[in-house]
């Protein structure tokens, strides 16, 4: 994560991305091993959602465990800087669901 010269901006940059913020907002309902995590996001490739887990954890917003067993298991979860983002995220899905209503409207 870089620091921009806005704090706007600096929180724009660590949450976008492919689906970033999709992922957090799953990880708020609980944690979630990758599979899951695939399951729940059908339209974005598993190379993708791999690249979105690496950076979300380089910027400290999740937690990646694996557990000793054979196979492997891995889990992810969201650290406290990633819960503490989950309002906002919450304000801009809403947002996005009035803007989605506006394009409809002009849609129709």
């Amino acid at each position: 994560m870089k620091k921009s010269y806005c704090p706007i901006d600096t929180f724009i940059n660590a949450i976008k991305g492919k689906r970033k913020g999709t992922i957090i907002l799953h990880l708020f309902q609980g944690n979630k091993r990758y599979s899951e995590l695939v399951r729940l996001m059908p339209d974005i490739s598993e190379r993708m959602i791999t690249k979105q887990l690496k950076e979300l954890e380089k910027d400290s917003l999740i937690n990646r465990e694996v557990f000793p067993e054979v196979p492997p298991r891995v889990e992810y979860s969201l650290t406290e800087l990633g819960k503490l983002i989950h309002p906002f995220l919450k304000g801009m899905y809403k947002g996005g669901l009035l803007f989605e209503n506006v394009i409809d409207g002009l849609e129709s």
